[in-house]
């Protein structure tokens, strides 16, 4: 470890995410279906005998330096780790300062939850050298409440989770209501591939407001405490009642809840084409009633869906930008990267970025 002179004693990992389905679910008490990707965020640290936490981010080249007996509000990556200091401590938990060094692959921005990843890194970090038992979903509700609370952004609970709960070859099936989940596993001779636009999300921040608020409009209409209680057979009988427009997001959130179940019974039956068949109708619900598409995402998704050996492709993510997901047979993966990389490059214009998944690990302590 060049930056201190010494190996390190520890190495952890928490990985990013991808949502297979289950999109816009989460704010109405749904269910998600995401699943931790190879591509991570890698801590290699040694203890102090101080309250002094110093990390070195080689990504940002930057290094944080921060106090365990006081904190200071600041600004930028660093927040992210103190805030979760903050959050294990006011949970009561004793910490112990230390020194590392980080780095991640998770693309920042790409709807990956590089944020999610570095707040597990960081909350594994603490727990290790303190030498604390490991509560993955504890871990997860407090990474949240450091992101909400600390650094200010409101964010659900799925990217916390997955990250720190995932299981290889497995996607993680998230009770937004409850916080249960259940581990599903992927289909045999299957792969997910990520599907990067090199768009960013331009409108996301407002037209996420905006669902949001017609999502409970529509939850008291039906005078329910979230979309989540109304069944399609309720909606059918009701909805007339709505406007076009919030009628077309509740429609959405409905049948994509019911999308998600019915995705992880086709996954606990191997069940690979009904999976694929009901992420190719999650985006389509996406396009036409929630709006939260954009041309390239579309485009992008209209390539996948064509490729050989392909069940299914969707957007991922909050929208307007980000990432397509595609579930592709194992041995036309490559092939289907390749292909799905250059056509959009040249339709497009733009040089796609593609990850190919297997499902990851939650974060973990690795062999340094």
């Amino acid at each position: 470890m060049a930056e201190f002179g010494v190996p390190p004693a520890l190495l952890v990992r928490a990985p990013g995410r991808v949502n297979l389905i289950g999109e816009h679910t989460d704010y109405n008490d749904g269910f998600v279906l995401p699943l931790a990707i190879e591509r991570a965020v890698w801590i290699a640290l040694r203890p102090r005998a101080d309250d002094a936490v110093r990390l070195r981010s080689l990504d940002f080249a930057d290094t944080a330096v921060f106090n365990l007996a006081h904190f200071e509000p600041g600004s930028g990556w660093a927040e992210y780790v103190k805030g979760v200091a903050w959050a294990l401590q006011d949970a009561g938990y004793a910490l112990q300062g230390w020194e590392g060094v980080m780095a991640g692959d998770v693309p920042v921005g790409a709807g990956l939850s590089s944020s999610a990843a570095l707040e597990l890194a960081a909350a594994r970090a603490f727990t290790a050298v303190a030498g604390l038992r490991w509560d993955p979903a504890a871990m997860a509700r407090l990474s949240q409440r450091a992101e909400n609370r600390w650094v200010g952004v409101n964010c659900g609970i799925m990217d916390q989770m997955i990250s720190a709960a995932g299981q290889a070859g497995h996607a993680l099936l998230i009770d937004c209501r409850t916080l249960d989940t259940a581990a599903v596993p992927l289909p045999a001779e299957t792969a997910v591939v990520i599907l990067d636009t090199a768009t960013r999300r331009g409108l996301v921040d407002s037209a996420y407001n905006e669902r949001r608020a017609q999502c409970e409009a529509a939850a008291a209409f039906f005078e329910v405490a979230a979309l989540r209680d109304v069944t399609s057979a309720q909606f059918a009988l009701r909805a007339a009642g709505l406007d076009a427009v919030t009628r077309r997001r509740a429609r959405h959130v409905v049948t994509e809840n019911e999308r998600t179940l019915a995705a992880a019974a086709a996954m606990r039956q191997g069940d690979a084409a009904r999976l694929g068949q009901l992420m190719n109708a999650s985006h389509a619900s996406l396009r036409d009633d929630f709006e939260v598409t954009n041309d390239a995402l579309n485009q992008m998704v209209a390539l996948a869906q064509r490729q050989p050996g392909c069940y299914g492709a969707r957007m991922t993510g909050a929208g307007f930008g980000g990432c397509a997901v595609a579930l592709v047979a194992a041995d036309a993966a490559d092939a289907f990267a390749r292909t799905v990389a250059a056509a959009y490059a040249e339709t497009a214009g733009l040089q796609p970025q593609v990850y190919v998944s297997a499902g990851a690990a939650g974060a973990g302590v690795c062999e340094p």
